[in-house]
């Protein structure tokens, strides 16, 4: 089925919009100057995949004070409350990766467009705002009352845009991570889209390792790729 046959796009927000990386990397390093990048963004994969596993229905904002406190012991670096809890409230200065605003608004112009996030309302209120407003419906783990990559978050967005008439062939879930989206998204049915925003850089950053990669319906490194090959009717 072409590109141009889908008619919502369901996105997850931080990893494939919003650069989450940078974000965690900006407010460590202003802590820790002579920590790596590499040792900080595993130090977080390790913590989020702990914390997943200890409060699944938690929003991810809402992990990072016990996450900041694991990667605070592992890391040397300072753990005072303020630091804490600094690192959730760095979340409105992360920033949207540099294709995302326009590729967005590209396909804002052919398809529904879904936020469907482990973030809050609170996040995703800030993630909206850098990202320029381009969403027809949010979605987020507070609502939901789980996260991804329980299928109930997929569940209660497929039927959010039911009342609108869509059906399940409309959709195209486009995501990062293999570890939240990818691989649930191919095992309940859906076509997905990876946006490999690590490509040909090592490991998997600050997203949980897997054990296998799934392969995607369509694959591409950035969300600028999707939209070109939207717009040429691929």
């Amino acid at each position: 089925m072409p590109l141009t046959d889908r008619k919502v796009l369901t996105f997850d927000v931080v990893g494939t919009l919003i650069d989450f990386e940078t974000g965690i990397l900006d407010y460590v390093q202003a802590k820790s100057k002579n920590t790596s990048a590499q040792a900080i963004l595993e130090a977080y994969a390790i913590a989020e995949d702990r914390q997943h596993h200890e409060t699944p229905r938690l929003p991810f904002p809402s992990m990072m004070a016990p996450m900041y406190r694991e990667m605070a012991s592992k890391l040397g670096l300072p753990n005072a409350e303020e630091d804490v809890q600094g690192f959730r409230l760095s979340i409105p200065r992360w920033p949207a990766f540099p294709d995302a605003v326009a590729a967005l608004k590209r396909l804002r112009k052919r398809f529904r467009l879904v936020a469907m996030t482990n973030s809050d309302n609170w996040a995703l209120s800030h993630f909206a705002k850098t990202l320029e407003q381009p969403f027809d419906d949010l979605v987020t783990a507070e609502d939901v009352g789980w996260n991804k990559p329980d299928p109930q978050v997929f569940a209660y967005a497929r039927g959010r845009q039911s009342v609108q008439g869509f059906k399940f062939n409309d959709f195209l879930h486009v995501a990062q991570s293999q570890y939240h989206d990818i691989a649930v998204a191919k095992r309940l049915g859906y076509h997905v889209c990876w946006i490999e925003r690590r490509k040909n850089k090592q490991g998997s950053g600050a997203t949980p390792a897997v054990e296998k990669i799934v392969t995607p319906d369509y694959h591409f490194a950035t969300l600028a790729e999707l939209a070109d090959a939207v717009d040429a009717g691929k």
